[in-house]
């Protein structure tokens, strides 16, 4: 099968034929039709990530059709349409038996812990935890937008940020998570307000529906703003790009008793960021992390989408094919892409 493959962190990917993956006995073996590229590709490719050996293959927002299947699979067919949570459990574990896949003891990551998507067939452990049957109404390209972005999002919001009509909720970074965070928080009807340093990311968030955007760049004071137009801080604020600054920012512009979700992954000088813990005390702050979303928690999502409340294809800018991938992958740390890019041919 084809598929890109990089041998060193930050070295150079080719499209290259490999042998094709087979189904463990609790597993499936799923041929690809979509696949989101995702920012945490691009950690990955950096080295970012313990778990990644070399040789591999990045991608982990997918849509596909079972073509094999392990002698313990009892809840998929073969030709059954799926996407999977970037995060898969191993249905064993405390964490797991709790309905906790998302933190699963013994996770596994397609694209991470072992080969991912951007090839023509990906094997997929503990199906029956883990793979999502997909409506024939949500196409291949919407879902794959929705195995790690989106859901992350989703979850941020509606579990971890609890966010409710009315709240007013800061959204520092619009790249994927970011947007669909702002689209799920309007469909709540919170009143959003976006941060971001490029002005067409500014822009789409508010054709999602931002009440309000910032250029951090041009800002004089992020916090100072929000706090100002909020007359006090937000309900709930979302660190959807994961910085030092942006941590901060979404920490320091909550209004007492608020709620900071950090969602974007933070590495390397940014592991550690500034905190201001002070403010966490005197204003009794919530700080709270989100990773990703169980499967059996899709259904609702599905329906938001199924019903018109979300439209997570508006975030699709364009589709690439796989041997776009080799110089995509590289630049997505140029922050150039206002929305996601989706691979659909192989």
């Amino acid at each position: 099968m084809k598929a890109a493959v990089f041998e060193e962190f930050k070295g150079v990917i080719t499209i290259k034929n490999v042998p094709e993956p087979k189904p463990k006995e609790d597993g499936v073996v799923v041929k690809i039709t979509a696949t989101g590229l995702c920012r945490s590709d691009w950690h990955g490719w950096m080295g970012h990530d313990p778990d990644i050996l070399l040789p591999h293959v990045p991608g982990h927002e997918l849509a596909g059709v079972v073509v094999a299947k392990g002698k313990n699979v009892k809840k998929f067919s073969l030709n059954d349409r799926i996407t999977v949570p970037f995060v898969c459990g191993c249905g064993s574990c405390k964490q797991c038996i709790s309905n906790n896949q998302q933190v699963c003891d013994n996770q596994s990551q397609p694209g991470f812990t072992h080969w991912g998507s951007f090839a023509e067939y990906v094997s997929l452990d503990f199906a029956d935890t883990n793979l999502v049957k997909l409506p024939d109404e949500i196409s291949d390209i919407t879902a794959a937008t929705l195995g790690c972005r989106f859901i992350t999002s989703y979850r941020a919001v509606v579990a971890q940020g609890d966010v409710k009509e009315q709240h007013y909720v800061a959204v520092h970074g619009c790249g994927g998570v970011g947007l669909s965070a702002i689209m799920i928080a309007k469909a709540l009807g919170a009143k959003v307000i976006a941060i971001d340093i490029n002005p067409d990311n500014l822009n789409l968030a508010k054709k999602l529906g931002a009440v309000m955007t910032i250029n951090a760049k041009e800002s004089a004071n992020v916090v100072s703003e929000v706090k100002e137009f909020t007359k006090g801080g937000v309900h709930v604020s979302l660190d959807a790009l994961g910085s030092a600054e942006t941590c901060f920012n979404s920490i320091a512009n909550l209004q007492k008793r608020g709620r900071h979700v950090q969602v974007g992954l933070v590495t390397g000088n940014h592991k550690h960021p500034n905190i201001p813990m002070d403010l966490v005390i005197a204003n009794e702050l919530e700080i709270v992390g989100s990773h990703g979303m169980q499967a059996h928690k899709y259904p609702n999502m599905m329906d938001m989408i199924l019903n018109g409340k979300l439209k997570p294809e508006l975030l699709v800018e364009n589709t690439i094919s796989l041997n776009d991938v080799p110089n995509a992958l590289p630049n997505m740390d140029n922050f150039t892409s206002k929305g996601i890019q989706v691979i659909n041919q192989f």
